[in-house]
């Protein structure tokens, strides 16, 4: 029995769509092609290019985003029909740190850039289905038109969704679904979740100022030094007091800079950092809670401060009815058992853009190979995934495209 011969469209015909082995093939040399030229978000023009070029090699008509990279592609002829579409999204961009893999042939050739997302893998994933629905569309067996939506510059706050939506990726659309890679998640299953499955993630930068000197006589300056060691230490623990410890609202510092002598009480001293938060009500609030908690702490120490809160992107909270259109696609295509739960992530995701506006889904994507100890992550210049999750993404998608009309 074929993985997908127990799913029915209406009409109880068999639903279609799996991947045929020549494109399979085809999209594992996309995907390397990509691997081995990476590029930073809004950079993307040669990704752009090669995404545009294949779709309409397969008579379709892209159309690139008005801030020049990235494109949106319908598949299907609306006729009138006013449902509205169901969009597949995929992120094209690449990260500025050095592709460290050895041994492989697709290895990143741009120096300090790599595909250590897997951004690669969900471009190719969609460009994929978009082909077999194509072709599905030619034979008549596609019930209702989808768009695809490949989007640049997903690594840079606030992402590129908001300007992709402002191109009118959404106009029409009624469902959004995505999928991003997962290495705890073995190849051949994904993991969904219900709510949010993402945290908010923002930008902090903190400027504390102040009259220096003598660090013999600290009693007549600003101790910046000492400012700015309390505000790095008591303002997250602070926050901690002031917000439902279940909205996991965190700050986490990644700079601290201040001084450059021993005997020097500095003038100035900067601290950076990220602000996450697991729910969206906090997330709304935190930027005032996080103002009046820096000012607190630095104006018992004297300091004056210039802050710089940086939005980023809300989480991305998943709709209950398109996880169950995901879980019904992935139970067509390879049975239940390939579908378990998953955690809320404290990283970030633009996809939740989006999801401001029309309700969506993102799933984990499993890309490790069942028994690999090798406890690849995200973000790391090793990052490589099993090249099998693009024909599990391509069914999926595939499948809640067929599905979605199921789905009120």
């Amino acid at each position: 029995m074929s993985r997908d011969s127990d799913a029915q469209l209406p009409g109880d015909e068999a639903l279609p769509g799996t991947l045929p082995e020549p494109l399979r093939a085809e999209l594992i040399a996309f995907r390397r092609d990509l691997h081995m030229h990476p590029e930073l978000g809004n950079q993307e023009f040669r990704t752009t290019a090669a995404i545009k070029a294949r779709l309409e090699k397969a008579g379709l008509e892209p159309r690139v985003l008005d801030t020049g990279t990235g494109l949106i592609c319908d598949v299907g002829s609306r006729s009138g029909d006013p449902r509205p579409m169901l969009a597949l999204r995929a992120d094209i961009d690449a990260l500025p740190i050095p592709d460290t893999k050895a041994g492989v042939p697709y290895r990143s050739t741009v120096p300090d850039r790599a595909h250590a997302c897997g951004h690669d893998i969900h471009t190719t994933s969609v460009l994929g289905a978009g082909l077999v629905l194509a072709e599905l569309d030619r034979r008549g067996l596609l019930p209702n038109p989808v768009r695809l939506i490949f989007q640049p510059a997903e690594e840079v706050l606030p992402g590129g969704a908001p300007d992709t939506i402002a191109s009118g990726a959404l106009e029409g659309v009624g469902r959004i679904i995505g999928v991003h890679c997962d290495p705890k998640v073995d190849v051949g299953r994904i993991g969904l979740r219900v709510g949010a499955i993402t945290s908010a993630c923002d930008r902090l930068e903190v400027s504390l100022d102040g009259p220096g000197g003598h660090t013999a006589r600290p009693h007549l300056t600003t101790d910046l030094v000492t400012a700015a060691a309390k505000v790095a230490t008591e303002v997250p623990a602070l926050l901690a007091r002031r917000v439902d410890a279940r909205a996991g609202l965190a700050v986490t510092w990644g700079r601290l800079e201040a001084g450059h002598a021993c005997n020097v009480i500095p003038q100035h001293a900067e601290l950076s950092g990220t602000v996450r938060c697991l729910e969206l009500a906090a997330w709304r609030e935190a930027p005032d809670l996080v103002h009046a908690a820096i000012d607190e702490v630095a104006g018992m120490h004297g300091a004056k401060t210039v802050i710089n809160y940086v939005r980023g992107v809300p989480p991305v909270v998943n709709d209950a009815a398109v996880i169950d259109l995901l879980a019904e696609a992935m139970t067509a295509r390879r049975g239940s058992y390939a579908i378990e739960d998953t955690e809320q992530s404290l990283g970030g995701e633009d996809f939740s853009w989006y999801l401001e506006h029309v309700p969506g889904a993102m799933a984990r994507l499993g890309v490790r190979t069942p028994g690999d100890t090798a406890r690849l992550d995200l973000h790391r210049g090793d990052f490589d995934a099993n090249e099998e999750a693009i024909t599990v993404a391509v069914e999926l998608f595939t499948a809640s495209a067929l599905l979605d009309g199921n789905h009120p």
